[in-house]
């Protein structure tokens, strides 16, 4: 039986019906909406599809309506301009006639230049951590709908959290939050974009509890009555692996009027800053939550 992991990139490689026009197949078990991860990397994937030789260094995309599990995605690529050392693209998500995502993304010949980055962090090592797993199982008595949610097995992406999240019980704190990740299986060494698809698909994955985590104590079902990515962005700076470990270290400067703000930097366990990311979320408490307006 295929691997959550094996069905996410086999979800990954699109479906071309038309010139600049892709289909995009859902991951199964997602309920009420889809993960926005998956529209990000089948967005990122379409944009590459129609670009040849050059690489994607950065993404902007906005979320406008809540995705459709039951129904694939098309995917519209706009070829806004094809140039020697940069090429952009507009990629538009389309279901039931609406747009539900939009995303610009752009793409670059890779060049000699300066270099320079900020230091990792220090992180305990992921195999002393615990897998995802053997986290809902220690804590299953927090997790809606247990049986369903783990009979499908692992997921694409081995996460090992250094904080547990407060929708696991873990209490509020300080930035950073910090998280280990790497594809759950092989991956070609040679398709980049492939990498980079599953690693943006990571991404989006837990800067809403980086944000929640400043106000939250013992789980965001308490604090939390909306919470969804408004938008999220990308910046690729340095070659990597996607099934290598790499290490996801978050924070959140703001948070007001509804929005949070989260950014991310990640790191090769060499220690390489390979991406940077930033999310806006939609952040609402309930009405009795202190210090909030009637």
């Amino acid at each position: 039986m295929p691997t959550r992991f094996d069905e996410l990139r086999d979800l990954l490689d699109i479906e071309e019906i038309d010139l600049n026009i892709f289909r995009g197949q859902n991951e199964r078990g997602q309920v009420n909406r889809l993960f926005g991860g998956q529209v990000l990397a089948q967005s990122l994937m379409a944009a590459g599809r129609t670009v040849e030789d050059l690489v994607p260094h950065s993404l902007h995309g906005y979320f406008l309506r809540p995705g459709d599990p039951a129904i694939p995605v098309l995917y519209t690529v706009d070829r806004i301009r094809d140039g020697r050392s940069f090429t952009t693209r507009r990629v538009v998500g389309i279901q039931h006639g609406r747009a539900i995502f939009n995303m610009a993304a752009s793409f670059h010949t890779p060049e000699a230049g300066y270099d320079h980055q900020v230091e990792m962090p220090a992180a305990p090592d992921p195999e002393s951590l615990p897998t995802w797993m053997e986290q809902l199982e220690a804590h299953r008595d927090r997790v809606p709908d247990f049986d369903s949610r783990t009979k499908r097995g692992a997921p694409p992406i081995d996460f090992r959290f250094v904080n547990l999240p407060t929708y696991l019980g873990g209490e509020s704190g300080s930035d950073p939050n910090q998280i280990w990740l790497r594809a759950q299986g092989t991956l070609d060494p040679d398709d980049a974009l492939l990498h980079q698809c599953l690693l943006t698909y990571a991404t989006d994955m837990s800067l809403i509890d980086t944000i929640v985590r400043h106000h939250a104590k013992g789980g965001r079902e308490v604090t939390i009555s909306m919470a969804a990515s408004l938008d999220h962005a990308v910046w690729f700076h340095r070659p990597f692996r996607a099934d290598d470990w790499i290490l996801y270290a978050q924070d959140s400067p703001s948070a007001s009027a509804g929005r949070g703000f989260a950014r991310g930097a990640l790191y090769t366990r060499a220690g390489e800053l390979i991406a940077s990311v930033a999310q806006e979320g939609l952040i609402r408490p309930p009405k009795s939550a202190p210090d909030l307006p009637d």
